[in-house]
């Protein structure tokens, strides 16, 4: 006999918490189930709901030795509520569960099937793979899932349709090695988790499942706002391993943007200082701070390699380098004619690449595995 485990995060889903659940448990009767000898363990886990959803999932659990409930004394979101019920969950596989009706939980027995048969570790159920019908709703949430659906394969080389699915299902031995090193508490669980399944190299596959969207007015909780979360996620967690065309595109943003800190804080000094060099020096400090930022929050892995006074030397060796390469050029295409503004932009285009590959291969370089 094996067990299936679902972890089911809950917040403020009275409405319909005792209704999932009832529907969770008809699995038992699933044919494919029954066939396999799979049971049911059922994680409630509580994210300091204000409306009695714990009071709900309490009483379910003391009537049926299937199902526990845990609560949050404090809200902390989606991903945090997760993360508890992976601690506590002991099944063979284990798999995600909303409170709400969006998902139709007897399809879990589709996942099992295909985790089972293809002997893979982790299956995701995708709607956007082929359905008969489906509600049609909100174009700029759909819109935002694929898009991110598609940065996410761009920096894992995965090719998944559906990464903002909430059906996950996982072997025990998997979920147990990745989440002790999750750290979103919000809707950013979903792109963390699948970057580490890519980087395990582990065995994904997805079939397709239905899915019915409620609208906000009926309790969707998803935001902008965790659809930018989700964006620094992917940068934040995958850029350090991404393939290194997506790592030099990501760079040319951070370079950019450095770069046109560069040339306005070189502007600016130049209207109070005649003085080239020091103007020079002055606008490289300040966008050399911007980059080195940037750099360690979304691009290369923090202290990837060196302890934190190795990494400082070798930064400020990268910043010398590069310091004379912006300066000399700057300075010779002066000197050709090209008036400030242009002779400025055009070495800090020479410095993109060459802050590039120094940040990568001599900063911030990967551990040897």
């Amino acid at each position: 006999m094996k067990t299936l485990s679902l972890i089911i995060p809950i917040y403020n889903e009275a409405k319909t918490l005792d209704n999932i659940v009832q529907k969770i448990l008809l699995l038992e009767n699933d044919e494919y189930i029954k066939a396999n000898d799979i049971k049911l363990e059922l994680l409630l886990v509580d994210d300091a709901s204000s409306d009695g959803s714990f009071e709900i999932a309490q009483k379910i659990a003391i009537k049926d030795n299937r199902i526990k409930a845990f609560k949050h004394q404090k809200n902390q979101g989606k991903g945090a509520a997760l993360k508890t019920g992976f601690n506590y969950a002991t099944g063979d596989f284990i798999g995600i569960q909303d409170a709400d009706d969006e998902y139709n939980p007897l399809e879990y027995s589709k996942l099992l099937k295909t985790l089972i048969e293809n002997n893979a570790d982790v299956c995701y159920g995708s709607r956007y793979l082929k359905q008969d019908n489906r509600r049609v709703l909100y174009f700029w949430h759909t819109f935002m899932n694929k898009g991110l659906t598609l940065l996410t394969n761009m920096y894992t080389n995965l090719d998944i349709t559906d990464m903002e699915t909430c059906y996950k299902l996982f072997k025990k031995d998997v979920i147990k090695y990745i989440a002790p090193k999750l750290k979103e508490n919000r809707f950013g669980f979903e792109p963390e988790i699948t970057i580490h399944v890519a980087k395990g190299k582990y065995s994904l596959y997805e079939c397709a499942i239905s899915y019915n969207p409620r609208t906000y007015e009926e309790g969707k909780k998803i935001k902008a706002k965790d659809g930018l979360r989700a964006l620094y996620c992917i940068f934040h967690y995958g850029a350090n391993t991404a393939p290194l065309p997506m790592q030099f595109l990501l760079y040319i943003f951070i370079g950019g943007l450095s770069a046109i800190i560069n040339i306005l804080a070189f502007l600016i000094f130049a209207k109070f200082n005649s003085n080239l060099i020091l103007n020079v020096a002055l606008a490289f400090i300040v966008s050399a701070l911007v980059n080195y930022l940037l750099c360690i929050s979304i691009l290369f892995r923090h202290k990837a390699r060196w302890n934190s006074f190795g990494e400082i030397l070798t930064y400020v060796i990268t910043l010398c380098i590069m310091g004379f390469v912006d300066y000399y050029c700057t300075h010779g295409l002066l000197l050709f004619g090209l008036s400030a503004f242009w002779a400025k932009t055009c070495s800090n285009f020479v410095g993109i690449i060459g802050n590039f590959l120094l940040r990568k291969y001599f900063v911030f370089p990967e551990k040897n595995k």
